[in-house]
């Protein structure tokens, strides 16, 4: 039995080393082929080398990117069996190319979001390739890391803190711009709260109008087609404000060919403009899912298994919306800084802004798509199904929450994280379970507390009765036969009012959310920021020291 045992995990250990070897057999091959590349067409420039070393390192960023920060797109639809992981990969492997190559070609601020002062290089390239390079690797090591220990973090809190700490290491502290900063720590508190909140309320709404009512299928008739409509509304205004803006007049200009359509040309879509195109799609698709539950609201049984299946096919598109608007934003933190060294060695010279070259945005759409392929599906389980118990309503409303947080806090200028939005909205939903459970046991708690008592007093009464009897010297048989009688019925009690403080205890300490991962992701959120900086600046001493 013990030979056949060790057989069996020699078996499964050798499978999963085969398995990781293919995996970094496929990473190797898409970071050398990246390399090869780069130093073939860039072969007459003087520093063409680092170019390539950029390159080789923003491919390996950009595949930690894949790797742990689209989980917090797809995973609550795996984790709610929407989407299987096979499936869920695919898609936002798709989307995450697609919104890359066709969304993501902003000009990019490559001192992101003015966090450095690139007038403190003084003109000197050199020391801004090694700060840009040394905060690539370092954002992408830090990512590496937080993915084997399955901690969902934020890849733009990761590189930049690489690209602070590398300017600090570069320039002194004056080079930090400490306001942004201040901002970027703000929406470490702003982003899962406000992601928690909404996702929360969503899905409270969803369960009082349609969960919780009788005739659940004449309530999800009328709800359902509402709640997909406001979906597509906030998806909608989110891809065009988030996923468009660099191809908007392309978009205005194919919009402009409808009839009764006159759009002003304008750079970026404004917010009505988004909301107004949101608006539009929301009527047509509340029509569409209308007329579709009359068909089908025969087939439905009045459950709330019934009422989960509803909301499936809008959860596929969540995840791939979310995925396209992902792809098309986040693709510059794996490209970012190697675009900014591609335009210094090019030009020998230090601008804040520069185009993306097609080669560039390629490295991060493929690279994103390799990572989620190959080390996705840790972080997609870890976010879908090891935090709470997701089902297709739940991760219906962190979607909701991923796009509408988004909206918001663009409008009203604050810095929020998409990975911190997502989690958040995953321990939003969880904790409303906890509170809903408590809430709605609260008169089962109450009559544990009242049974209790009343067992307590049915026991002093049995006792009282038991001495009198048993006090007196002669007994009939009817008195022998109550005494008897009265034990048994104490020891019933006993048991009873046992087994209600074990029932009691029990519903009080009901707990959804898993407080191990909330510690775990909390503290790995804490310390992303510092963690990049203090690696990015040991890198940049260590590039200074080789170079000079």
């Amino acid at each position: 039995m013990e030979i056949q045992t060790m057989q069996k995990l020699e078996k499964q250990a050798l499978k999963k080393s085969a398995t990781d070897l293919s995996r970094l057999g496929f990473s190797l091959f898409f970071m050398i082929a990246v390399l090869t590349y780069s130093l073939l067409s860039n072969g007459g420039l003087s520093n063409n080398v680092f170019l390539a070393v950029a390159a080789l390192i923003g491919a390996y960023m950009a595949m930690n990117i894949g790797a742990n920060d689209v989980a917090n797109n797809v995973g609550p639809a795996v984790g709610s069996k929407a989407l299987t992981l096979t499936s869920a990969i695919i898609i936002a492997a798709i989307f995450e190319a697609s919104g890359a190559l066709i969304a993501g070609g902003e000009v990019v601020e490559t001192i992101k979001k003015g966090i450095i002062d690139i007038s403190a290089f003084g003109g000197n390239p050199d020391p801004f390739i090694w700060a840009m390079m040394a905060a690539l690797l370092a954002a992408a090591l830090w990512l590496n890391f937080a993915t084997m220990m399955r901690a969902p973090v934020s890849t733009t809190h990761s590189i930049v803190g690489g690209v602070m700490g590398a300017g600090i290491a570069a320039a002194g502290f004056s080079v930090v711009s400490w306001s942004t900063m201040g901002k970027i720590a703000a929406s470490w508190v702003i982003s899962p709260v406000l992601g928690g909140l909404i996702a929360a309320a969503f899905l409270f709404a969803i369960k009082k109008s349609i969960v919780f009512q009788e005739d659940k299928v004449l309530a999800a008739k009328k709800w359902v087609p509402l709640f997909v409509a406001i979906m597509a509304w906030a998806f909608v205004t989110y891809i065009t404000l988030k996923g468009l803006k660099q191809i908007w007049p392309q978009v205005i200009d194919l919009l402009n060919l409808l009839p009764f359509v006159a759009m002003e040309m304008t750079q970026k879509p404004s917010i009505q403009t988004a909301l107004t195109l949101g608006l539009i799609v929301a009527v047509f698709v509340y029509i569409v899912v209308k007329t579709r539950l009359k068909v089908k609201s025969s087939s439905l049984s009045n459950n709330r298994e019934s009422v989960n299946t509803l909301f499936t096919i809008p959860l596929i598109f969540a995840a791939a919306l979310l995925s396209f608007a992902h792809g098309a934003n986040d693709v510059a933190n794996a490209i970012g800084p190697l675009a900014a060294i591609n335009d210094a060695v090019v030009h020998g010279g230090i601008s804040s802004k520069t185009s993306i070259p097609l080669w560039v945005m390629a490295v991060g759409a493929l690279g994103i798509a390799l990572g989620l392929a190959l080390y996705g599906p840790k972080l997609i389980k870890m976010v879908g199904s090891e935090i709470t118990e997701l089902n297709q309503i739940r991760a219906f409303s962190i979607a909701m929450a991923a796009s509408i947080t988004v909206i918001i806090a663009s409008q009203l200028g604050l810095p929020v994280s998409s990975t911190h939005i997502a989690i958040g909205g995953v321990f939003g939903v969880g904790f409303l379970r906890e509170w809903m459970q408590l809430n709605g046991t609260d008169s089962t708690i109450e009559d544990d507390k009242l049974t209790i008592i009343d067992e307590k007093k049915n026991i002093n009464a049995y006792t009282e009765e038991l001495k009198t009897l048993e006090a007196k010297e002669s007994k009939n048989k009817e008195e022998y036969e109550r005494i008897v009688t009265l034990y048994r019925m104490i020891a019933d009690e006993e048991k009873l009012i046992k087994s209600t403080k074990k029932h009691l205890k029990h519903t009080k300490h009901i707990k959804y959310v898993k407080r191990d991962a909330i510690k775990k992701i909390v503290a790995a959120w804490l310390i992303t920021v510092p963690a990049a900086a203090i690696v990015a600046a040991i890198l940049f001493f260590t590039i200074k020291g080789i170079m000079i």
